[in-house]
This record gives structure tokens, sequence and C-alpha cells, in this order.
């Protein structure tokens, strides 16, 4: 069970994928750690969001604050050595063609089982080096919600902490041009982003600590039509990866329309949590709308630093808006933000509340 020091800030972490985008929220999880009275309950995160996440949590479990800082730094330097992925290096004609704009072609043109036989996957050396998940599975510090996707089922599995180890993380960010399908517990997974980047509505729902802090690395609209190839395939990939989070959001925003103007007791339902939930958000989309979009390839150092310190200038222009907020209000309406007025969400609610309303759950004293 969470334990909380009285008086201090509680706020979960909702971690976006995005590969080295991810330094932006590594910068914003660096900046988070500088305030000594948040603390952070569940942390539901999607492949680079999953991999913060670990790094996040096993430092806190290793040294609190500063070997939770000194963790996150330790892993996206260990991404930046890595440099051009090591299964590329290894093949004269991939690492050719990851020098060009057409590596994503090309990955679509072949099967990782056919240039990538033996499954080499050099996400696993560096998680295995820098995590010790023995020690994060007893933590009880934190809570984890790591998002994969089931390929047999195109559903989405959340990996808890008491299971977490190197294969959840690697199921999370396993995205199938480029790696073999990870076998967790004999079935098949890849990247989470295709079913819930990063899961929202879990975490509301049964996360004891009422604020969420969503870290959103991709833009919220893209300007402009894609005319090229490579153009479109980005988008197809955005749109894609985008999707599972405004599932999330426009399920929330029918559970607030539901119960707006009502009169609120301690919320007692799952329909009750979600709607009452308190949600803030950070973006990057201003940083990383005008990059490229093979730049989620290519963990170069100039590009890591430049996000890292984005995230926490994001992170410090946040807190000075919005700390005050935590555990009294959102300080977002997500459904208007992410997709528009709500309006159309209370007269025509395009999803099912996904259970009764009237089902109890477990109150868990903070």
């Amino acid at each position: 069970m969470l334990k909380f020091r009285k008086g201090g800030l509680k706020l979960n972490l909702a971690l976006q994928g995005g590969g080295a985008h991810g330094a932006f929220t590594w910068g914003v999880l660096d900046r988070l750690l500088d305030e000594s009275d948040i603390e952070f309950g569940w942390i539901s995160g999607t492949s680079a969001g999953a991999v913060n996440a670990v790094a996040l949590a096993d430092g806190l479990a290793e040294g609190g604050r500063p070997g939770a800082r000194d963790r996150l730094r330790s892993v996206w330097e260990a991404v930046i050595e890595a440099g051009v992925p090591d299964l590329l290096r290894l093949n004269p004609f991939l690492y050719g063609m990851s020098r060009s704009p057409t590596i994503g072609q090309v990955a679509s043109l072949f099967s990782p089982y056919d240039f990538n036989p033996l499954g080499f996957d050099p996400l696993r050396k560096l998680l295995a080096s820098q995590i010790d998940f023995e020690r994060l599975r007893k933590f009880e510090g934190v809570d984890l919600l790591i998002a994969a996707t089931d390929v047999a089922t195109a559903r989405p599995r959340l990996f808890r902490r008491r299971e977490m180890s190197v294969e959840a993380i690697l199921a999370s960010a396993c995205l199938p041009q480029v790696h073999h399908a990870v076998e967790v517990d004999g079935r098949a997974y890849w990247d989470g982003g295709f079913t819930a980047n990063p899961d929202l509505v879990t975490l509301a729902a049964e996360s004891p600590v009422g604020d969420t802090l969503l870290v959103l690395l991709n833009p919220i609209e893209k300007a402009g039509s894609p005319r090229t190839a490579r153009e479109i395939a980005a988008d197809v990939s955005r749109v894609t990866f985008c999707q599972p989070l405004m599932r999330d959001v426009i399920e929330i925003a029918a559970h607030q329309a539901d119960f707006r103007g009502s009169l609120w007791r301690r919320p007692r339902t799952r329909s009750e949590r979600i709607a009452t939930h308190r949600y803030h958000l950070i973006e990057a989309g201003r940083h990383t709308g005008t990059l490229p979009p093979e730049s989620k390839m290519r963990p170069e150092r100039a590009l890591l630093s430049y996000l890292h310190n984005a995230g926490r200038e994001e992170a410090r222009r946040w807190l000075g808006r919005a700390k005050a907020a935590i555990g009294k209000h959102s300080s977002v309406e997500l459904g208007e933000r992410l997709l528009g007025p709500l309006r159309a969400v209370e007269q025509d609610h395009p999803v099912a509340i996904s259970q009764a309303q009237d089902t109890p759950v477990d109150e868990v004293k903070l």
C-alpha cells in the first residue's frame, strides 16, 4: 500500500510513448523531483513512457529523489551511447539506410524475423544493466501500470509493479516492424501504444491518489496535409498511436458529463472516481511538432539534450501556474483541450461507460 508524508502533494503520472522524444518526459520528471513536497502515486507508462516509469521508480527505490534523478540520467545516457541501435550496426545495409530519411520505408519492406532472425534487441541489454527489477517489484513507494498490446486479442495488457520484468518493458516498446513480438507467459505482445498510450481510465478508477499529470509527447494537432510517402507513413503512425488516448479522454468526458452538477460525496463507484478525478497536463507539442518524424528513432545527444531542457522548462511553467491546484481541482479540462467542446460528448456519448455506475469500488484511505 502506498505510504505518503502528511501534508505532501500526491500526484499520479501518465507518460506517453514517443521513442527518443521521451527525453522530454525525462526533463519533466527531472524538474518535478526538485519539488520536495510532491510525492508520486501510480505511474502509467507506455513504450518510452514505460522506460521513464521504471527508471524513476527504481531510482526512488534505491536512493530516493537523488537516486531517481541519477537513474533517469544514466538510462538516457545509455540510450545516447547506444546511438544507432546495435542491431543496425550488425547489418551494414540497414546501418547505411539509418542515416537517411528512408529507414522507416525500408523497415516496412522487411520483417524483423528476416533481418534480425535471432531477435536481438539492444533495449534488453540497456534495461538489464540499468534497472534492478527484483528491487522494483518489492518497492511499495509507487505502483506501475505498463501497457502492452496482446497480439492475439488486440487488447491492452497492463503489467503491474509486482509482475514487472525486462520482458514487460520490452513488450510495451515493441514496434513490430523492428522487433520480434515479445513473449510473456506464453502470449505475444507488441507496443502498448496501439491500445493504451498511456492508460488514463484505469489510473483514475483504481489509484488511491486523486490527481494525475499527463505528459503528452505528440502534438494535439498537426498543420498541413501529408503528401509524400514518408509524410503519409509518419501521419498514419501518429494517428494510430493517438487513438487510444483519445478513446480514454472521450470516456472520461462522458463520465464527467453524466455527473456534472451533482452534489458530491466521497466517490464510491468506478464512474464517480473517474468523473471526480483531477487531471493536469504538460505538453511537448510545440517542441516535438516541428521535428522530423524519424527523430523518434534517432537518439542523438543534441536532440535529447534539447528535449530534456524543454521538458524541464515546461514543467517549471506548469508548476508555476498549476501546482496550487494539486489536491483541489483539475488544472485542465482534458475533453476541451484534446477533443474540443464537451457539448458533443454530452449530447451523444460515443462510448459505453465501461462499468455500471452503481458498481461499488473499494475506498482506499490515504
